[in-house]
């Protein structure tokens, strides 16, 4: 779930803007690209597969505007199975998340935890946050727990940094590891022609490699600066919260009803994950766990049937935003594909990174996502938008469908807090952090993750990752 939806900033053109600006320049693509096609083969589980080197000619369909947004209108019914399973799906967690019950886990491990041990504050919660967003999508809904974090980094003898990093660093390395997030990796392995949440051993690999390297970087700048505060980058900074607020800690405790809300939520992450990997269960049966588990939830915390229907409500009212950017994607994906320009623009694209070797062309596809991201800040609607080019182009270039998927991740995730037009801002705000003092702290730790992950794309060469 990400919060891609509650950010504006002046200068920088809205999502739909761009999405727009995208059809029209695909209607005139259709006039001035070449048409051509790729032959592809069929056979297998995986969907069609394109033949290297059989790029020709076909017929030109160029197509007026009309033509274009009638095109739309079909890429919107088509995206009809991926538009509700998100609908639904993200209502039910949202409903989940509405109990409190993950907020009233989180405020009773930081009390716990007041004064105490204060290092292993950072890689717990960053471990804590990061597998909820890994596994239910979790983003947003952590961001009213920024000023909780930055007043309990600041009684420990830190700074806001620090705190306001374990939230940020939580959710955003959980997206860019998520193993079961049906947002990211479950659409874009549907679009990849991949068995659902397939390869997840190496993606929970990546993610704890990637939380450790940035455990460690914020570990190494707490202890520094609470020895020498005169180092950290908020010296000179006079907190308004020295202490831990108790008000907000009391405003989730622990309630036997929590604890029942998350072992529903555990116990269908685990029903799903047997469902996948034994019955090949998809999103209709996917649909129906999440389904089950928010009304279930609701049900647990004493609510009525009314209440629980206006919590659903109000989640699908949320994605609904990040619902029409897919329908918009898919329309223009089928704006290229039904003028043959789309394996023109395949073949362009895969001709110069032929010649360069297989490791190089898959990062290269990290560093495409990366930079994609800033232009769609949505990670469903980013999938939709790229890996219909990014699927037959690692079949050209030799790297497996579920590498790419990788890359898309990667590119997705950790650059949702680094970019203008994602939730930098937003967390920034949260903090009462200036976005000029968090980005130098941050870009280092960002080129540090960055090299992580491009040696994870290197290992899954390595062992074929499928």
């Amino acid at each position: 779930m990400h919060a891609d939806d509650n950010t504006h900033v002046t200068g920088i053109p809205h999502v739909f803007t761009t999405l727009f600006l995208i059809i029209i320049l695909s209607a005139v693509a259709t006039w001035v690209v070449p048409a051509g096609q790729y032959d592809r083969d069929r056979a297998g589980s995986r969907g069609s597969v394109i033949t290297p080197g059989s790029y020709s000619p076909a017929e030109r369909n160029p197509m007026g505007l009309m033509d274009a947004l009638s095109t739309v209108h079909r890429g919107m019914v088509s995206a009809a199975e991926t538009v509700f399973f998100v609908f639904v799906t993200f209502a039910s967690i949202s409903l989940m998340v509405a109990t409190g019950a993950f907020h009233a886990l989180i405020a009773k491990l930081l009390s716990m935890f007041d004064g105490k041990a204060r290092l292993l504050v950072i890689p717990l919660f960053i471990t804590l946050i990061g597998l909820a967003s890994s596994t239910m999508a979790v983003f947003e809904e952590m961001f009213a727990f920024i000023p909780l974090f930055v007043s309990a980094a600041l009684a420990m003898g830190f700074d806001a940094l620090v705190g306001m990093a374990i939230v940020a660093l939580g959710i955003g390395l959980g997206t860019s590891g998520a193993f079961l997030n049906p947002f990211t990796v479950g659409i874009a392995q549907n679009i990849a022609g991949l068995s659902l949440y397939s390869g997840a051993g190496y993606r929970i690999f990546c993610h704890m490699l990637m939380v450790t390297v940035a455990s460690a970087y914020v570990m190494v700048y707490a202890y520094r600066i609470s020895h020498r505060p005169e180092l950290g980058l908020m010296y000179g900074h006079k907190p308004k919260n020295p202490h831990i607020d108790e008000k907000i800690l009391r405003e989730y405790p622990m309630k036997v009803r929590h604890c029942l809300v998350l072992l529903t939520m555990i116990a269908g992450v685990v029903l799903i994950i047997w469902g996948v990997l034994t019955r090949g269960w998809f999103f209709e049966q996917l649909m129906a766990i999440y389904l089950t588990m928010g009304v279930s939830s609701g049900l647990m915390m004493g609510w009525s049937p009314d209440k629980i229907s206006h919590k659903w409500a109000e989640g699908a009212s949320e994605i609904t935003s990040t619902c029409l950017k897919i329908a918009l994607a898919k329309g223009i994906v089928l704006i290229l594909q039904n003028s043959n320009v789309l394996d023109t623009l395949i073949h362009w694209i895969a001709s110069p990174m032929a010649g360069l070797p297989r490791w190089a062309a898959a990062e290269s596809m990290l560093l495409f996502q990366t930079a994609l991201n800033f232009i769609v800040p949505s990670g469903s609607g980013q999938a939709v938008v790229s890996m219909p080019i990014m699927v037959p182009l690692s079949d050209l270039l030799g790297v497996s469908r579920q590498t790419a998927v990788l890359a898309f991740q990667f590119g997705d995730g950790i650059s949702n807090i680094l970019w203008i037009t994602g939730s930098m801002p937003i967390i920034c705000k949260f903090a009462k952090v200036p976005p000029r003092k968090w980005l130098r702290w941050f870009a280092p730790l960002f080129v540090l993750i960055l090299a992580t992950q491009m040696l994870c794309i290197a290992g899954a060469l390595l062992i074929d990752y499928r």
